[in-house]
């Protein structure tokens, strides 16, 4: 071994680049973008994770004093825009770089454009519940739409035929990513509607990033799903993950698999409710049954007591009473009659006849005297006041006036009583006692 050559420790080498690595000022201060991988989240609050792109990748640790000032949850899979500085750790020999601050890649503008759309819908009342329509609880046929590949429709299938086999399952294929994808859901939901093959339309995917997601964030998807007259559950990411349909659907589920949950019955609760049915039927058949058998007796007891000859002696027993009542009331009248003639009988033989006929005679002659007394004196009371009228009218016939002297004038049949009533030349009529005198106005004189 040469002597001569100075050989260092790993100890020293790797302080040389911790040294070398931490000190380069362009190393300080490191602004990096790229996708997480490998994320472990440490009970203490550090996250562990790798920064990579298309060819390359790097350890990245962010301690909790910085996870805390997070405005979002990193995900597997998630690009971000991460601030940090490179750090060499000894013991492995490894450098990194220690993230101070990071934030989503592309969520600013994107998550601007959520908000306005968000706000703009819901003054328009899109996510009002009072709007919104109930899922039917045994749907007959369930319409998905979804990606014919993915894990999404595979997961609602085998659900769906685990709870609830008896609904018929309808695959609106559509795509749920990337170029035409919001265009793609839209025409579906709008088929299905056309259709009218299904009862609840499930809309959704499986997870992914912001931008995977944003078909579901269009506006054209929201107004598909607001004019739906299907009830509509959106399954859209995972848990965490908030689109814009889940906001306008009828109902929102957090994953595929509880959409498919969420709109079916689990068949092993409506076997036992089926059951729980069944038994309370059993006992109130027995109920009735029961009910029916005392009833049954009841009524076999009745029938002894009202059978057709009891029935016939009770009937004969009335007519017997009805016979004894009936001849006991005519002997009773026919008694009575009989007093009633002998009374009668006699009265009659007390009377004299003959006495009271002549008595009758006697105030029949009086009466007849008394008559013709009354008529003579009747009329010769009206006859006296018959002569008076006579000459009370005889003292007012205007005819004997008028042999007095007096005359009655008239002009057009009217008779004059004023001067004023006619006029010069007037042809006026005097009535005396023989007759009429026509005579002309010459001339008129007041008095």
């Amino acid at each position: 071994m040469d002597q001569t050559k100075q050989y260092l420790s790993v100890t020293a080498l790797t302080k040389y680049i911790k040294y070398k690595l931490e000190g380069d000022t362009h190393l300080k201060q490191i602004y990096l973008k790229g996708e997480i991988s490998n994320l472990t989240k440490h009970s203490r609050g550090h996250y562990y994770f790798s920064l990579k792109d298309e060819n390359a990748q790097i350890r990245a640790i962010m301690f909790s004093n910085a996870t805390k000032s997070l405005a979002f949850d990193p995900k597997e899979g998630d690009k971000v825009l991460a601030y940090g500085a490179i750090s060499v750790y000894e013991p492995s020999g490894s450098y990194s770089i220690q993230v101070y601050q990071m934030e989503p890649d592309g969520i600013g503008a994107l998550y601007l454009a959520y908000e306005k759309l968000k706000e703009e819908l819901e003054e328009k009342g899109y996510f009002q519940e009072s709007r919104k329509k109930p899922i039917p609880k045994y749907p007959k046929a369930i319409g998905v739409i979804t990606s014919p590949t993915g894990a999404a429709i595979r997961d609602i299938i085998h659900t769906i035929e685990r709870r609830y086999p008896l609904t018929k399952l309808i695959l609106y294929p559509a795509l749920v990513q990337g170029e035409g994808a919001k265009d793609s859901i839209s025409s579906q939901i709008k088929r299905a509607n056309q259709d009218s093959l299904v009862d609840i339309l499930i809309v959704g995917r499986g997870g992914g990033s912001i931008e995977d997601l944003w078909a579901f964030n269009e506006r054209v998807v929201a107004d598909a799903i607001y004019a739906s007259k299907i009830p509509i559950i959106s399954a859209v990411g995972h848990e965490t993950d908030f689109t814009i349909s889940d906001f306008v659907s009828d109902l929102r589920a957090p994953t595929p698999t509880a959409a498919a949950e969420l709109a079916t019955p689990d068949k092993i609760v409506l076997m036992s409710l089926v059951e729980s049915y069944q038994e309370t039927l059993n006992n109130n058949l027995n109920k009735i049954f029961k009910d029916k058998e005392l009833l049954l007796t009841y009524l076999d007891q009745r029938l002894e007591q009202k059978s057709p000859f009891e029935k016939l002696k009770d009937a004969f027993k009335r007519f017997e009473k009805t016979t004894y009542d009936l001849n006991r009331n005519f002997q009773l009248i026919l008694f009575n009659k009989t007093q009633q003639y002998s009374k009668q009988q006699e009265y009659l033989n007390k009377v004299d006849l003959n006495r009271i006929i002549s008595d009758k005679q006697n105030q029949l002659s009086d009466l007849l005297l008394k008559l013709d007394k009354s008529y003579l004196n009747v009329v010769s009371f009206k006859t006296q006041d018959l002569n008076l009228i006579i000459k009370a009218l005889e003292h007012q016939n205007p005819l004997k006036l008028m042999a007095q002297g007096y005359t009655v004038t008239e002009f057009e049949g009217k008779k004059l009583t004023k001067i004023e009533e006619v006029k010069l030349d007037d042809t006026i009529s005097t009535r005396v006692s023989d007759g009429k005198i026509i005579s002309k106005v010459i001339k008129k004189e007041r008095l």
